[in-house]
């Protein structure tokens, strides 16, 4: 039973981790000054973590470089 307590506790870190990974991307989505803004804010807030995890590799990326 301590088993299982431990999983669930390392699940919800994980858990935490990725939903504050999707709000870090729909805030700097948000904070960035491009005209595909709005697109990019609607696939982050309508895909979840996969939206956010394209935006991160294709547009953020793309504008740090």
């Amino acid at each position: 039973m301590e088993f299982l307590f431990g999983f669930g506790l390392l699940g919800g870190v994980i858990a935490l981790a990725l939903s504050l990974f999707w709000v870090w991307m729909l805030i700097d989505c948000l904070a960035n000054q491009s005209e595909d803004k709005l697109v990019w804010f609607l696939v982050i807030f309508f895909l979840n973590l996969l939206g956010a995890f394209l935006y991160y590799w294709l547009a953020r990326k793309k504008r740090l470089v």
